[in-house]
């Protein structure tokens, strides 16, 4: 570790009595693991439902911050993928590499998956922190911080859309305009969608649908949703992606793909809910859950961004400092905000 590091670092801290920052030990790299210095991370919605008890996966107190960018501080004597001094952002999912899904390449559902900054002993939300250097990957020059922020949850809708199917041409639903639901508007629109609409409780997220290039929006709210989404794709749905995940959407979802359609479960349920499976027999509607993402995913969502399919102007709507972590949950979950990012590192963030 470079002399001029620091012995003590602040971290943030999810528990039942709120978020905090606190002082913490500096960890120090294993042979195949890097130091990242941390400059920015966004605020999941996963964050927000884990700090009020609503994630399935996420028990409290958690240390957060699996959307993250930062500078290489050190290595490992045996990495040699990545130097110090490299911007770069994490892969949080932290597969075992021996059970059948690692060795079949699907390392996104690891039978002994871990997750950083999910429930992990180490989040992204720090001054610095140490992860396996694999999971790192390099930020290209010509993305700036707040862009690079971004390529984590847009590979989340890159997966969805990759494992939907063939989407060129077809007829598509987006439940929820939320930052996923706006980055996945953006993925469809470049892999060809013919016709997009998108719902949302919120005006002002509809709105930026438009905007972003959703061809028609609904009020998620309405009582008459569906055939009001039915009307505006002229059609049913080929493939509805349910970036809610709950009851009331779900329902939605297997309605609009009615008949022989695709419902992409993007969205984390927070609990089950019941579906109407002799209709998804007899009219053979496809459920498809969409677990995180793969290498790939993260090669595309950086490509998307460097292209200026998808825009940070567009989604990063605020940023609070470190110290104000707390707002930036705040904010996250208020619903007047797209993406929000917490800056750990102001300096870098704004050179």
């Amino acid at each position: 570790m470079p002399s001029s590091t620091p012995e003590t670092m602040r971290r943030v801290v999810v528990s039942r009595t709120g978020i905090t920052v606190e002082q913490a030990p500096i960890p120090t790299p294993g042979p195949d693991e890097a130091l990242v210095r941390s400059v920015v991370a966004g605020v999941c919605g996963s964050d927000t439902h884990a700090a009020h008890g609503r994630h399935p996966f996420v028990p409290l107190p958690y240390a957060p911050g699996h959307e993250v960018v930062g500078v290489v501080t050190a290595i490992g004597a045996a990495v040699t993928g990545v130097r110090p001094g490299q911007r770069v952002t994490v892969e949080p999912d932290l597969p075992c590499w021996n059970c059948k899904q690692c060795r079949r390449g699907q390392q996104n559902l690891c039978e002994n998956l871990q997750f950083f900054g999910c429930g992990y002993p180490q989040g992204g939300m720090a001054d610095y922190f140490t992860i396996p250097a694999n999971r790192l990957h390099t930020v290209p020059d010509d993305l700036d911080y707040r862009g690079a922020a971004l390529i984590e949850p847009l590979s989340t809708p890159v997966h969805a859309v990759r494992i939907a199917g063939d989407i060129t041409d077809r007829a598509v639903v987006i439940l929820g305009a939320g930052t996923i639901g706006q980055l996945l508007l953006a993925v469809v629109r470049a892999h060809g969608a013919k016709r997009v609409v998108a719902t949302d409780v919120l005006a002002s997220k509809r709105d930026l649908a438009l905007k972003l290039g959703a061809d028609a929006v609904v009020d998620a709210a309405a009582p008459d949703a569906v055939e009001q989404i039915r009307t505006a794709l002229g059609e049913s749905a080929d493939v509805v992606f349910d970036c809610v995940a709950i009851a009331p959407t779900l329902g939605q979802a297997i309605q609009l793909a009615d008949k022989g359609g695709t419902v992409v479960v993007v969205g984390v349920p927070a609990q089950d809910v019941t579906i109407p499976l002799p209709l998804i027999q007899d009219h053979q509607i496809r459920i498809q859950g969409s677990a995180t993402y793969l290498p790939a995913d993260y090669a595309e969502a950086i490509e998307l961004l460097r292209s200026g399919a998808v825009r940070a102007a567009d989604i990063v709507t605020n940023t609070q400092p470190l110290t104000d972590v707390a707002a930036a949950f705040e904010r996250s979950q208020s619903g007047h905000d797209i993406k929000v990012l917490v800056v750990i590192d102001t300096e870098a963030f704004n050179a």
